[in-house]
This record gives C-alpha cells, sequence and structure tokens, in this order.
C-alpha cells in the first residue's frame, strides 16, 4: 500500500469553500479505496493519501492539476503494510475552536502514523493555530 503526504498553498484565485473539498474528497477516496488525513486552511494544504498504488498515484495527479493547489510539494513517498489513518478525515478549525482542543483533534488523528508524519501534521498545525 503507498503513502503519499504533501503540502501545497491554496490558491486564492481559485477559492473552493472547506464543504466542498470534504464533501468532493470523502466520494473520490471511498470510491479509490484511499484513506488518510486532509488539513485545510485558508492557506494551506497538508495530506497524507494512503491505499492501492494506482489510486493513490491518480489521485495525487489529480491534485496536482487542481487549480485549487500551488507550489505543491511531495513531502514523503512510501510503502506502508497498513493503513496508518484508517478512514479518511479532513482536519480543520472552525472559527472559535480552541488551538489546543484543536491540536489534540489532530494529535489523536495521526496517533497511528509514522513519528515523522505525525510530526508533519503536528508541527503545521502548531505554526497555524499560533500565527
Amino acid at each position: 500500500m503507498l503513502q503519499l503526504v504533501y503540502i501545497s498553498s491554496a490558491n486564492p484565485a481559485a477559492p473552493c469553500p472547506t464543504r466542498d473539498i470534504l464533501t468532493i474528497s470523502r466520494r473520490n477516496n471511498a470510491r479509490d479505496r484511499i484513506s488518510g488525513l486532509l488539513y485545510a486552511d485558508s492557506g494551506r494544504f497538508l495530506q497524507a493519501l494512503e491505499g492501492p498504488e494506482d489510486a493513490v498515484e491518480l489521485a495525487y495527479a489529480r491534485i496536482q492539476r487542481d487549480a485549487r493547489h500551488r507550489a505543491i510539494v511531495l513531502l514523503s513517498r512510501r510503502i506502508v503494510d497498513r493503513r496508518e489513518f484508517g478512514h479518511w478525515e479532513m482536519a480543520h478549525r472552525a472559527p472559535g475552536v480552541d488551538a489546543v482542543e484543536f491540536l489534540a483533534d489532530v494529535q489523536r488523528l495521526t496517533a497511528d502514523a509514522a513519528p515523522a508524519v505525525r510530526g508533519t501534521f503536528e508541527g503545521l498545525v502548531r505554526t497555524r493555530v499560533s500565527a
């Protein structure tokens, strides 16, 4: 099973409400047997995708063509023996949600991920919620 982790900047010229991303991604990922975690805020996307190698590669290719993303950087590409995320979720800090509470949610969602993947998500969240 393949796991990819990438980060990108949100393209302000092609905004898309978080709810729309969630709806479309859940449908596509269920269809393609992809799981992982997507962190999204108004400026950044950080996503781990895992599943059948061909499906993950096709999903990543779609993301690379998606006008909502710019400056996409592949952070890791590795073969995993088992799903580290179990199911697909999206971490999104809604207005009014406490930063400590949000970080705890991300820590829960990344608990079974490899230390480097977990650290990537937690590090970005700590940076973004304190900004």
